[in-house]
């Protein structure tokens, strides 16, 4: 199987009054290095490892695992918040764009896989 990449815009949340504007992230998943895992690579080479289960967890409601936490932010957002020595990235994605992502990632994972 080959590994699923997927390219998003994302706002990465601050106190400014306006919107920020919104940043290239990508989403990596490679079923053959590890089929539990997903990457999302944030602007500045800071690339955050996960499961995949938290991902698909915090699409319906708030989910946590050691330093990344992921929770629905209305009908049509969600949001991920990073922890790390440096501080903490707080990046708002639309949902749709997480949905297809992990629509991409089973299809790419082998059967004996995915138990």
């Amino acid at each position: 199987m080959s590994a699923v990449e997927q390219y998003a815009r994302a706002h990465i949340v601050t106190d400014e009054a306006q919107d920020p504007p919104a940043v290239p992230v990508a989403l990596r998943y490679d079923p053959e290095a590890d089929p539990q895992q997903v990457h999302i690579m944030l602007p500045g080479h800071h690339e955050w490892v996960f499961a995949r289960d938290l991902l698909e967890q915090g699409l319906r409601a708030p989910a946590a695992a050691g330093d990344v936490r992921i929770w629905p932010c209305g009908r049509v957002q969600a949001v991920m918040e990073f922890h790390s020595a440096r501080g903490v990235a707080v990046v708002q994605f639309e949902t749709k764009t997480l949905i297809r992502f992990l629509r991409r990632t089973y299809m790419a994972t082998p059967v004996s896989s995915q138990s």
